[in-house]
């Protein structure tokens, strides 16, 4: 019997009845644990997020890369949900459309103290289940890089790491919890939560949201809301990454993920191809105070600049197209802050960094079943109604691309977006979707509208004519 379908709301009253759970953030943690409690339907699940659409956080500012977990720290929790996050991401993202390209990844090394690193790299790597992973020597990595920079004395080979569409990821996950009952509240910013005897209350910019059981996926601001249960576990502090985004010219530059010795502030600044066609320089790592600090400085453009140019010296003689920073949920911890706390009927899911879009189908596997540990009754699980997205990626055939497509709806053939050869059909498809963008933005994350070389400097207004013309 086919499920019925969640509401998505942007305004209006919060439904008087409680949920059985509600999920506090709806990027791309707390879009995938909203999923997997769909997959009981005796549940009446919430989503709810601050922000006027989904993955509107960190979700929506990384460097989109698919993990293998070969660096991270053997026997943590983290290392755990990336290794069967990978799995579990490839997997779901073959079978939906998300975009994802095996390239690999090289951790080169500059200087001798980075070359002795790679082979205690190469057994944390066994530790973590990837074998495969082997130092090799400079003319080995020339030839795989050729356009690396002069001076590279070797490098670590990691062939199982890929680029992802994290955009596309994130909405998959909302989307197919919406189509089997999940409600999602979007613009309901939690102010304060309180309690009501066996009753969590939270009382947001939209008024008053009752639920049973809470999930906190509040990403940067997680630490915020465990404070307001009566928790001091971890705190925060926001890891500003400042990006480059390269014109699709460059992508011939750079055939794997390029990535630096790891340092205790992170992965360091890595060049990496995009399943876009793009290619990325960054992040820079910059521990700030400001959980709302996403503009870009010119001294960390600059500082990219420097270190982009050792790397990969003609990367810099092509035209940026877009210049991005996100906050990273950094803690005082190395793994994640992970738990459950039965007495209130509360998980709390925080400090998941750079790694949470890798291993976010497995995190919210993890959050499930502490709920069923501690003390909440999902009932018998179903197959969720599948769903397919819309493909992003250049890798694989875009709607313009396919003559069966535009003979059977026109519109498939008319391009708006002339940088980017996005269609009419695609534009209109995302307009009408299960969660539609609630401004041009949220378009563009959806279809690729206005993100190529001119910047929506052509199509600009034509794709808000048709924005604007959908909300009539």
């Amino acid at each position: 019997m086919k499920r019925a379908q969640g509401t998505v709301t942007r305004h209006g009253p919060l439904p008087a009845t409680p949920y059985d759970v509600t999920v506090v953030g709806a990027g791309v943690v707390g879009s995938a644990t909203a999923r997997a409690l769909a997959h009981h339907p005796r549940l009446r699940v919430a989503l709810v997020e601050a922000q006027d659409d989904i993955g509107q956080g960190s979700s929506k500012a990384n460097t989109a890369i698919l993990h293998t977990g070969f660096d991270a720290t053997p026997g943590s929790l983290e290392a755990r949900l990336v290794r069967e996050g990978a799995r579990l991401l490839a997997d779901y993202a073959a079978a939906t459309g998300i975009p994802v390209e095996p390239v690999g990844a090289l951790l080169v090394a500059w200087d001798e103290e980075q070359l002795a690193a790679l082979p205690r790299l190469a057994d944390k790597a066994v530790r973590n289940d990837r074998p495969d992973t082997r130092p090799i020597g400079p003319d080995e990595l020339y030839v795989r890089e050729p356009h690396l920079g002069p001076g590279a004395l070797g490098a670590l080979h990691v062939p199982g790491e890929s680029i992802v569409c994290p955009w596309t990821t994130t909405l998959a996950y909302a989307t197919q919890a919406v189509r089997n009952g999940v409600d999602l509240h979007l613009g309901t910013r939690v102010r304060t939560v309180g309690r009501d005897d066996d009753t969590h209350v939270l009382h947001t910019e939209r008024g008053t949201l009752r639920t049973r059981w809470l999930v906190n996926a509040a990403g940067l601001h997680a630490d915020t809301l465990d404070r307001a249960l009566g928790h001091d576990d971890f705190t925060v502090t926001p890891r500003r990454g400042q990006l480059l985004v390269f014109d699709k010219f460059a992508r011939d530059l750079v055939r794997h993920i390029l990535l630096p010795v790891p340092t205790a502030l992170g992965k360091g600044v890595l060049v990496a191809p995009t399943v876009y066609g793009n290619v990325l320089l960054g992040p820079t790592a910059e521990d700030l105070d400001d959980k709302r600090a996403t503009h870009s400085t010119a001294e960390g453009l600059r500082a990219l600049r420097d270190q982009g140019r050792r790397v990969l010296p003609r990367l810099l003689d092509e035209e940026v197209t877009a210049v991005y920073a996100g906050l990273r949920a950094a803690t005082e911890h190395e793994d994640y802050r992970i738990a459950a706390h039965p007495g209130q009927a509360y998980v709390t899911v925080g400090g998941i960094r750079s790694t949470g879009l890798t291993a976010s189908l497995a995190i919210a596997a993890h959050v499930t079943d502490l709920l069923a540990d501690a003390g909440l009754d999902p009932g018998p699980a179903e197959e969720l109604e599948p769903v397919r997205m819309p493909n992003l990626g250049e890798a694989f055939p875009r709607p313009y691309q396919r003559p069966e497509l535009i003979a059977a709806d026109p519109e498939y053939g008319t391009l708006v977006c002339h940088c980017e050869r996005v269609t009419r059909g695609e534009i209109r498809d995302a307009l009408t979707g299960t969660i539609p963008p609630a401004g041009l933005d949220g378009l563009r994350r959806r279809t690729r509208a206005r993100a190529g070389r001119c910047q929506g400097f052509h199509c600009g207004a034509a794709v808000r004519a048709l924005f604007e013309e959908a909300r009539r």
